[in-house]
């Protein structure tokens, strides 16, 4: 389990620049990486070729490249791992989704209550569009759906790594998965 202080410190050293605090860092959040992984891969296809190990450390790497964040606390940290493995997870669904087609990506109806049991690459593919437009329109909602959706987060954890209220989280929410609710209907639909 780890420390919530621990992490917090480590962060920070590693805003200040010490490349060694992402060693220490790592052993204190495996566990919860691993958990948000485990998270979403489970709308991973049968066969899919990740394992909930090989997404931690593939988005973990991704995360040291990365230089002057300013890291807040542990559930900014989380929230932020949560979006990268959701990168590396979409990034993988477009390349099996465009060379199963030759090139051409499809589209698919997506039930976002049950994407997280059985989704397509289409699905996932067609998630993250939705997904995309929706941060365009209101950032916030996409980034609680990120903490909500892919990390699991629960709402007060979702309102720690945002900064923002439990009740904004729960309202926001709500308005989030309905809009993507009828964008996903909508994109199936014949225009």
């Amino acid at each position: 389990m780890d420390e919530p202080g621990e992490v917090t410190r480590l962060l920070s050293a590693i805003a200040d620049g010490d490349r060694d605090a992402w060693d220490a860092l790592f052993p204190l959040v495996y566990e919860r990486l691993r958990a948000i992984a485990h998270r979403q891969l489970r709308g991973e296809r049968e066969g899919h070729s990740f394992a909930t190990t090989d997404l931690v450390h593939e988005a973990y790497f991704g995360l040291v490249g990365i230089e002057r964040v300013m890291w807040l606390d542990r559930a900014h940290f989380l929230a932020i791992a949560a979006r990268a493995m959701r990168r590396v997870l979409i990034d993988h669904a477009r390349a099996r989704a465009t060379q199963k087609r030759g090139g051409q990506p499809g589209q698919a109806l997506v039930d976002l209550d049950a994407l997280s049991t059985h989704g397509s690459d289409d699905q996932v593919i067609a998630l993250e569009e939705a997904l995309r437009a929706l941060e365009t329109r209101n950032e916030r909602y996409g980034r609680i759906v990120e903490c909500r959706f892919f990390a699991g987060m629960s709402v007060e954890e979702t309102a720690a790594a945002l900064g923002i209220s439990a009740a904004t989280v729960k309202r926001d929410w709500s308005v989030a998965r309905a809009w993507l609710h009828r964008e996903l209907r909508d994109d199936d639909q014949p225009r």
